[in-house]
């Protein structure tokens, strides 16, 4: 398999343990949006996340045409898992275009005219860092509203199939 692909599939796994944790709390606690972080609630940082993939991933690396996803719009955390298969498929259809081609450049224009050119093992790397740097964000509001997280971080021993 493909390291990257590899690689992928472990931050699923921990995206997973984060939904089970997410899962295990109060609809208003899920949706409260807290000061301590900008106002930002679980829920919108967890469709921040989503949005980053789509925009660098699907909307630069793969020039496709993805509709911005408002917090508002997801409603429960299954809702969430839904918009998570839809990101999953973004990254694995760009993980599949660029295997190999890792320094691969695509050009953007910032808002402010200036232009810079990111490799696609930048977009991979930021997408997939800026999700761990929130879910460190989701973890700490869900202790602040008294939850207690479960280890989220890549730990756990990789899982090993016997093949006969």
């Amino acid at each position: 398999m493909e390291l990257f692909q590899t690689q992928y599939d472990w931050i699923k796994r921990t995206r997973e343990t984060l939904f089970h944790y997410c899962e295990g709390m109060a609809h208003d606690d899920y949706v409260k949006e807290m000061e301590s972080f900008g106002g930002d609630s679980i829920r919108n940082l967890h469709v921040h996340v989503a949005t980053c993939y789509h925009f660098w991933l699907g909307t630069h690396g793969l020039s496709k045409s993805i509709g911005k996803t408002e917090p508002k719009d997801i409603k429960t955390v299954q809702d969430m898992r839904g918009l998570f298969q839809k990101t999953d498929e973004i990254v694995e259809e760009f993980l599949l275009k660029y295997q190999g081609n890792w320094n691969h450049t695509i050009p953007y224009t910032f808002k402010s005219g200036e232009t810079s050119d990111f490799s696609t093992l930048w977009l991979f790397t930021h997408t997939s860092t800026h999700e761990f740097h929130h879910k460190g964000q989701i973890v700490k509001i869900g202790r602040q509203l008294g939850y207690t997280p479960p280890d989220t971080d890549l730990i756990a021993p990789e899982v090993k199939t016997c093949q006969s």
